[in-house]
């Protein structure tokens, strides 16, 4: 039976549409319709049915029954490829989303590592802010994000990778005292920090909404290096992750703050949805997984923190 045959059925299925599952294989809406009809004929049965005008494709009772056999029988063949250690079976397209901090730290490893893993495949690579690339996932227009996470939903699988903790920062030329700071002392300059549809930033503004006395500035970004950029030339004061602000310190160009309250550590997560069964996804996550590990001992031999 027809491998292609069987996985155009299950992404048609997935999205109910073809157009959207040609895009989703990379190839044309007449090469889905051939297929379906070339399954349908072969199993003798009606997979689907339009229920007229722009109404989604869906299932028939008949489809709706093979669904899972025929998912089990792609689950079980990427298996066998896994056993068979046939690396150069995985080909096609795998579209990425990652967040800035992962490009700023262990992206490049993993890239090269996927590389070395799946040598016929492409990345197609979107860096956004979490909340964008967890929407990509779940409408599957993204096969894997590294994010902040975990995603909440019952078909997202979530791996951990790595976290990082965060720090305030300022220039020497603000000329903050060198003591514990309450947050009010530092609402005299503008906050930078993450952009608003992100964890960090919610977290951050609720706690400066909190204070009395006058509100407190920000200044948003989805860009971490233009934050960095912002904070070294005395802007404002920004909260960053500690592992991009290494070599500031070292040099003088920013120095920590010691304050009486600092955001959370980032938790990030490999995640990407396992409906229909993704085998790119779940290699890619594994190798993304071994490179944040390796990237962690790492800094830690090095003494960063």
């Amino acid at each position: 039976m027809n491998y292609k045959r069987l996985e155009t059925f299950v992404w048609v299925a997935t999205l109910g549409n073809f157009r959207k599952a040609a895009e989703r294989l990379h190839t044309t809406q007449p090469a889905i319709s051939a297929r379906i009809a070339g399954l349908e004929e072969e199993l003798g049965v009606k997979l689907f049915t339009r229920e007229g005008g722009s109404s989604p494709i869906v299932l028939t009772s008949k489809g709706k029954e093979l669904l899972p056999y025929i998912e089990k029988i792609l689950y079980q063949t990427e298996q066998l490829r896994k056993r068979a250690a046939i690396s150069t079976a995985y080909s096609g397209v795998l579209r990425l989303g990652v967040s800035e901090t992962i490009v700023n730290t262990w992206l490049p490893d993993f890239l090269s590592r996927l590389h070395k893993e799946m040598p016929n495949l492409d990345v197609e690579m979107t860096v956004d802010v979490t909340a964008n690339i967890t929407i990509g996932i779940k409408d599957r227009s993204l096969d894997l994000g590294l994010l902040m996470g975990p995603i909440s939903e019952p078909n997202i699988i979530n791996r951990e990778l790595c976290t990082f903790p965060l720090s305030w920062v300022a220039s020497p030329k603000l000329d903050l005292p060198d003591r514990l700071l309450y947050l009010e002392e530092l609402t005299k300059w503008p906050i930078i920090t993450y952009a608003k549809a992100t964890k960090p930033y919610v977290e951050i503004s609720q706690k400066f909404r909190e204070l009395e006395g006058p509100p407190a500035h920000f200044f948003a970004s989805t860009s971490l290096a233009a934050c960095r950029s912002l904070a070294i030339d005395a802007v404002g004061i920004a909260t960053l992750p500690n592992i991009m602000i290494s070599k500031e310190l070292e040099t003088g160009n920013l120095r920590k703050l010691r304050s009486v309250w600092t955001p959370n550590d980032l938790k990030f997560t490999a995640s990407y949805s396992d409906e229909p069964f993704n085998p790119l996804a779940e290699v890619a996550t594994n190798v993304a997984c071994s490179a944040a590990q390796e990237y962690d001992k790492t800094q830690h031999s090095n003494g960063a923190t």
